[in-house]
């Protein structure tokens, strides 16, 4: 289904050409300010018309016209106007409004239009973030919102990522990228607006090229600086990308782009229905050949035209399904892994979807690096003291149980943007998301949480010292890890979302940073940990260990024969030791022969607790 030109809108001396997919569709049209123009038909379901007088910066939509048939999966709506799957930006946010989703109701007010913008070249450039790097995930508006250093009008805007304190924040933490959630333009879920709720993550996707002009009102060229700034800067910048679902939701949402062009194409379908293998209402068709030369092109242009150095793949193995299931050969697949400039970037994939096969970690195969959560539950079970230190163990030596080969392909996390902070993970033991509107029945129930003795915010100094103790020791262990690891913006500094682990409806104080309100004591820890992983960088060597390669010990530095019952290690490689004391006293710990300065300035470890020792050469 190879376009007979370029799809989207590209323009030109003389105009722009307009060419979208519709293989279903009767008539097809752009929709200009002051007219609509029919596009001619091409083989293989394609549309496409040269418009002379129309450049850059000009306003358009789509309209399509075909059979109204919701048992043969057609939902063709000529009163609706339509974003071009293709568009690079929208002249404005887009708002829920439940005309969007009523058949023959016009549209024409409700929906933004997008803008005519050039196309741009450039070679992909290598990522800055290389395999047992550190990654911090951040939502651009909690990230920036409530920073006091940031001038008002960049907060909450990709600029603003930037901005100095940012950047020397983010060096104090050694970061290698920093992992985008969302960026392109969204649409908040249905049941938001009565709410008085709104998207606060972005993980509701209209189309996938254009960002969304609430947090980028600058578009593709203020993201392209923002990138080309932290890059210089020495931070890289990934992407997460949402090609599982779009807001387009069941069948009772919003017809704005997708389901009114080629529905029974662009979605899967099964049984007369839409599959939903998202728990979204629907479920992207990423085998659909023209689907996916659109994902292609997307990742291509983030890639060559914004220089960014990867990806995150929400939900990914929705990349991977075929009418049989998950195949981690998949077409899909297999396109990334070979196309130069996107296999040559970071790819990182969430293994992890509601549908049938769902779970995949391990299956994706190199160059795909995958999102840990056995990492995240053994590191979590062992510090609530439920969990073996000996799993902890297998995690930090890279998951050889996990990922095939010589190399781990993990990233390893603590806690990320859906779920709890760390604070709150040692704060609570139950979720508290009533204020999502749906009484508490939404986020995960087992989150592997405590909250040392009182459940939520307290003014007990010795509960606060214990949640203290436990966030710092929880970084400790994360950055002991082999391979990538990734925080959460905030968590080094102690945020709390008051015990919500689903915040994604909540764009204001609960879920943006509290810079004022850092805690101090976390900071200059996860700095000290951080900074340390630096330095030594066979902590984080992504090649699994062997026993040629470290030595397992105990306190007393004697090697490690039996794992039953342990609460306390030290894990020995060249130049750098990390000690873990699970337990609840203050314990010696014999350093090996030589020079070494303890990370944290202890002589013994105290309860609950990790260190680094680095040789003093180091």
């Amino acid at each position: 289904m190879i376009p007979p030109h370029a799809p989207g809108a590209v323009p030109d001396a003389t105009g722009t050409r307009f060419t979208v997919w519709s293989e279903a569709a009767t008539v097809v049209s752009v929709v200009l300010t002051d007219r609509e123009v029919p596009l001619d038909r091409h083989d293989d379901g394609w549309w496409s018309a040269h418009v002379p007088g129309i450049g850059e910066s000009a306003p358009y939509a789509l309209r399509a016209e075909g059979p109204w048939a919701p048992e043969a999966g057609h939902r063709f709506d000529a009163t609706k106007l339509l974003a071009d799957p293709y568009a690079r930006e929208f002249d404005r946010p887009w708002r829920y409004d439940p005309a969007l989703g009523e058949r023959g109701e016009d549209t024409s007010s409700l929906v933004p239009r997008a803008i005519v913008r050039p196309r741009h070249g450039g070679p992909a450039p290598e990522p800055v973030l290389q395999p047992g790097g550190v990654v911090y995930e951040a939502s651009v508006r909690s990230l920036t919102m409530r920073h006091p250093e940031i001038p008002a009008h960049l907060r909450g805007t990709v600029a603003a990522l930037a901005h100095p304190a940012i950047i020397d924040h983010m060096q104090s933490l050694h970061v290698n990228a920093i992992e985008l959630m969302p960026v392109t333009a969204w649409i908040d879920e249905r049941h938001l607006p009565p709410l008085g709720l709104t998207n606060a993550w972005g993980y509701n996707p209209v189309t996938f090229m254009a960002p969304d002009c609430r947090l980028c009102p600058g578009g593709l060229p203020e993201l392209r600086e923002t990138v080309a700034t932290l890059r210089d800067a020495g931070i890289g910048t990934l992407l997460d990308v949402v090609f599982n679902h779009t807001g387009e939701s069941d069948t009772d949402g919003p017809t704005v782009s997708f389901r009114g062009l080629a529905n029974t194409a662009y979605y899967r379908h099964a049984d007369g229905g839409l599959v939903n293998d998202t728990g979204c209402g629907n479920t992207v068709a990423c085998d659909h050949p023209v689907m996916r030369q659109m994902i292609l092109d997307t990742l291509r242009l983030f890639r060559r035209e914004v220089g960014v150095d990867g990806f995150r793949f929400d939900l990914g193995p929705v990349l991977g399904r075929t009418a049989e299931g998950f195949d981690p050969q998949a077409e899909t697949l297999r396109a990334m892994r070979e196309d130069p400039e996107i296999g040559s970037g970071v790819l990182i994939m969430e293994p992890w979807d509601i549908g049938p096969g769902g779970y995949q970690l391990g299956q994706f195969g190199e160059p795909f690096l995958e999102w840990n959560d056995r990492a995240r539950d053994d590191i979590r079970r062992f510090w609530k003291g439920e969990g073996s230190l000996g799993d902890v163990a297998t995690r930090l030596a890279g998951s050889s149980d996990l990922f095939d080969g010589e190399h781990s392909r993990s990233v390893d996390f603590v806690a990320a943007h859906d779920g709890f902070t760390l604070w709150d993970l040692v704060s609570h033991e139950h979720k508290h998301n009533a204020i999502n509107g749906e009484q508490n029945r939404d986020g995960h129930n087992g989150n592997h949480s405590w909250n040392n003795g009182v459940e939520g915010p307290t003014e007990d100094a010795g509960v606060d010292a214990a949640r203290r103790r436990d966030v710092t020791a929880l970084l400790g262990t994360l950055f002991a890890a082999r391979g990538t690891v990734m925080i959460t913006a905030g968590d080094e500094m102690g945020r709390s979302q008051q015990g919500n682990n689903n915040a994604y409806a909540q764009d204001n104080h609960i879920t943006w940073v509290d810079w004022e309100g850092a805690d101090p004591e976390i900071l200059a820890a996860a700095r000290a940990y951080a900074g340390a992983r630096a330095a030594a960088p066979q902590l984080g060597d992504p090649a699994f260990l062997t026993e040629e390669t470290v030595a397992w010990c105990h306190p007393d530095g004697s090697e490690i024969a039996d794992w039953h019952g342990l609460r306390a290690l030290q894990k020995r490689l060249p130049g750098v030791v990390v000690a873990i004391n699970g337990t609840d006293e203050t314990r010696p710990f014999a350093r090996p022969p030589g020079r070494w300065r303890s990370v944290r300035g202890w002589e013994d470890l105290p309860p609950r607790s990790v260190d680094y020792w680095l040789e003093a050469e180091t």
